[in-house]
């Protein structure tokens, strides 16, 4: 099945729907592996592995196996919908409006609620630049994560891709902490979500750099990405820096205490332009993206015809 029907149908339901909002299969999934991590959790790296192998295997298994055995027509509408379950652009963009349009009413307090639902650092310590600038890396970071990584596995493996991806990403988020509970047990879920990142990001942040400020955000990328502890969000987080020409990056507070981070890209203090401008830098992408799957698409049919 060529991915290009399928990839524009999802992103034309994601960008007209949103998230579902009742049941959303993510939501079930964080549960499910809940109550496995409950049940499973030792300080253990091997007890880590087994209980992620445990609740990704079956959803990823039963999604290839549907996918392999449904009829054309049937097939392609099943993987349109699991693309859609899969990717979160249309909730990005809402999540992150709400801080941008709370920002320039002048509303702080209503902006550091809106962000505290994107980034888990403290947001009631929060300036104005603060708060856009949590906002501004969350775009970028999830643009990565939420958007071009599924699109990546899908394309190369159709729903069972997008599925295993997006399954690793949310363990990641929910295990993947080095604090003393998830330091061990949480370590398969940070490699893996590590390992099938590696390609996205990088391919992401090639994409900001090309939709943006390209020299300055290949610089930052070079020269600043290194620094950063994650080594996918490190490219990602400093190209897309660089291509806004915006400072991102620096001290922000996590549990009561200021944690110190490198500093990310150039420019001026971010404020609200700054998360709209993320915003159009990963929708612009996403266009690009889609630009490409269906040209190459429409030459790789031409070859086998």
């Amino acid at each position: 099945m060529s991915p290009a029907g399928p990839v524009l149908a999802a992103v034309a339901l994601d960008a007209l729907l949103g998230e579902p909002r009742r049941a959303h299969p993510l939501v079930m999934f964080g549960r499910i592996a809940s109550c496995i991590e409950r049940k499973l959790h030792r300080d253990s790296r091997i007890a880590g592995a087994a209980a992620w192998l445990l609740a990704v295997a079956l959803p990823v298994l039963a999604t290839a196996l549907l996918s392999a055995n449904l009829e054309r027509w049937t097939s392609w509408i099943f993987a349109s919908l699991v693309l859609y379950a899969a990717i979160g652009h249309r909730s990005l963009a809402d999540h992150a409006g709400r801080v941008e349009s709370s920002l320039r009413a002048g509303d702080l307090d209503a902006a550091r609620h809106a962000v505290g639902r994107m980034v888990s650092r403290d947001v009631d310590a929060l300036d104005e630049s603060q708060v856009a600038a949590a906002a501004t890396e969350s775009v970028l970071e999830n643009g990565s994560d939420a958007v071009f990584g599924a699109l990546f596995w899908f394309v190369l493996f159709g729903p069972a891709g997008a599925v295993l991806y997006r399954l690793a990403n949310t363990l990641d988020a929910m295990w993947g902490y080095r604090t003393p509970r998830f330091a061990r047990f949480g370590w398969a879920a940070a490699r893996i979500d590590d390992a099938l990142n590696f390609v996205p990001a990088r391919l992401t942040a090639l994409t900001y750099a090309l939709m943006g400020d390209g020299a300055t955000a290949i610089r930052c990328w070079r020269t600043q990405a290194p620094q950063w502890d994650s080594p996918n969000a490190g490219p990602v987080m400093a190209a897309g820096a660089g291509a806004l020409r915006v400072r991102l990056g620096g001290a922000a507070p996590y549990h009561g205490r200021w944690e110190a981070r490198p500093l990310l890209g150039e420019g001026g203090a971010p404020d609200a332009d700054s998360i709209a401008a993320a915003l159009r830098l990963v929708r612009h992408g996403v266009w690009l993206w889609l630009a490409l799957i269906v040209t190459a698409t429409a030459v790789l049919g031409g070859m086998h015809a």
